[in-house]
Formats: structure tokens, C-alpha cells, sequence
């Protein structure tokens, strides 16, 4: 619990809100002069939509969306969890965060891309309303006409270093293949550690990223769009998100 709970605080401190509000601090005790223009600055740039854009275009390449027909056959399908939420209420229905991931599954195994559709049990200690999102996948890959003898679900998992161990023991169990080829399903900003943490686990794996959050063609006019020089909070939002995955690249030694 304790070492979940510092890879999420943590990285906090590196993102620009977390710089800024240092810096801010610091200029209380030092008052030095180039400290309230270094904050400004740090939180103009993260705040702006074409620093944002380029960097989220660096972090989801090399990957482009694939079509199903592209994919060859593999043992298995893993979908890797993309979080949920429970909405105000008492139907407790776990709504989307993002669906992406899920959809590309279903339509991965339907085209008969493997015989076998696995899911992660993402969870959170802090969401215990939240069931393993493994077992909601499960339940609507049922509805959707998807065999439950095909469908398996890790137990609860809190990071990709777990999913990728927890997936390795069900294949290990449920595949006779020793060194088994999977489609691997998670978003593109995602899919480049993910990558390097399954094959540490000795699967061979076949990317089919999805949720990109970039355009196809990043143009000249967008650099001169006066909103994308303009800060807002979901630029800065995505900074940060973008941020916090090369971290997590450099914390598992995937920046390759």
C-alpha cells in the first residue's frame, strides 16, 4: 500500500503544477528574482496546446491505428485495464473512463484474431467501491456474445508490472504454447512500456494500440491557431499526463 501509494504522489512533484507551487514556496524563503519568472514560465509552456500536442505526438509514436485485418493470428488477446468510475447514484454502474481498449478487444476476437480474450483486474486500494475492472470486462464481453469459456481475467492488479506477471501465470495455465504470441491491447501513449514489461515476461508480443490522442497530421495552421498559444487546464492537463508516462518509462527502464 505504501509503495502504491508513493508511485502516485511522487510524480506529482515533477509535474509542472507540482514545480510551480515549489517554486512559489522557494521564492517565499529566498525571494530571489528569477524564481517567480522561471514558475511563469514553466507553467505557461505546460498550459499552451502546441507544447502539449507535440509532446503527446512524441509519446504515442512510432504507433499508428491498425485495421483488424491487419493483425495475424495469435494464442491470445490481453486488454489491459483502462479504469472505470462509478457515477452518482445507487444503480452502481460502472461507467467508461475510455472504452477503446475493451471495443478493440471484442472486435479483435470476433474477427478470430485467437481463441482466447484475456483481461487485467485493474484496481485501486483507493476505489474500494470498484470492483477488478477484469470482472466488468468479463461480464460485458458476455453480453456482447462472447463465450465465457473463452474469457479470463487476472486477480487484482495495481500497475503494468503486475499485469503483465499476472497474465503470464493465466497463460501459463490456460495456453500450451511455451513462449506464447499475443495481440496486446492498451492506448498508444501506453503502449511502448507496456511492451517492454510483457516481453520481460517472455511472451512475444504483437501491439495493437488504440485511444490515440493525437491528429494524423499535425499542420501549419495549427501553429497558428491563437488558442494553442493560449493556456488552458487541458493542455496542462495532458502535459502532465504525458509527463507522468516517460517517468514511468524511466521507472521501468523502457525509454527504447
Amino acid at each position: 500500500m505504501v509503495i502504491y501509494l508513493l508511485s502516485k504522489f511522487l510524480p506529482l512533484l515533477v509535474m509542472p503544477l507540482g514545480i510551480f507551487l515549489f517554486l512559489v514556496v522557494l521564492f517565499q524563503l529566498k525571494k530571489s528574482k528569477w524564481i517567480i519568472p522561471t514558475a511563469i514560465s514553466i507553467i505557461w509552456l505546460s498550459s499552451i496546446g502546441i507544447v502539449s500536442e507535440l509532446l503527446w505526438k512524441w509519446i504515442e509514436s512510432p504507433w499508428e491505428r491498425l485495421k483488424i485485418e491487419q493483425i495475424t493470428k495469435a494464442d491470445a488477446i490481453v486488454v489491459l485495464s483502462s479504469a472505470r468510475h462509478l457515477p452518482p447514484g445507487k444503480t452502481r454502474i460502472y461507467e467508461w473512463n475510455d472504452p477503446d481498449r475493451f471495443i478493440a478487444g471484442i472486435e479483435l476476437f470476433k474477427a478470430g484474431k485467437a481463441s482466447n480474450l484475456f483481461f487485467t483486474g485493474g484496481m485501486s486500494p483507493y476505489s474500494p467501491e470498484l470492483p477488478p475492472e477484469g470482472s466488468i470486462y468479463i461480464k460485458e464481453a458476455i453480453l456482447l456474445g462472447v463465450p465465457s469459456n473463452n474469457l479470463f481475467s487476472t486477480p487484482p492488479v495495481r500497475n503494468t508490472s503486475e499485469e503483465a506477471l499476472e497474465i503470464r501465470k493465466l497463460l501459463e495455465n490456460n495456453i500450451k504454447n511455451k513462449t506464447p504470441k499475443i495481440i496486446l491491447v492498451t492506448s498508444a501513449y501506453h503502449m511502448k512500456r507496456a511492451k517492454v514489461v510483457f516481453e520481460r515476461q517472455g511472451l512475444n508480443i504483437f501491439p495493437f494500440p488504440v485511444d490515440f490522442l493525437t491528429k494524423g497530421i499535425l499542420s501549419n495552421n495549427r501553429f497558428i491557431n491563437p488558442y494553442m498559444w493560449i493556456p488552458n487546464a487541458d493542455s496542462l492537463n495532458k502535459t502532465s499526463i504525458a509527463l507522468r508516462e516517460l517517468i514511468g518509462r524511466i521507472i521501468y527502464r523502457s525509454l527504447i
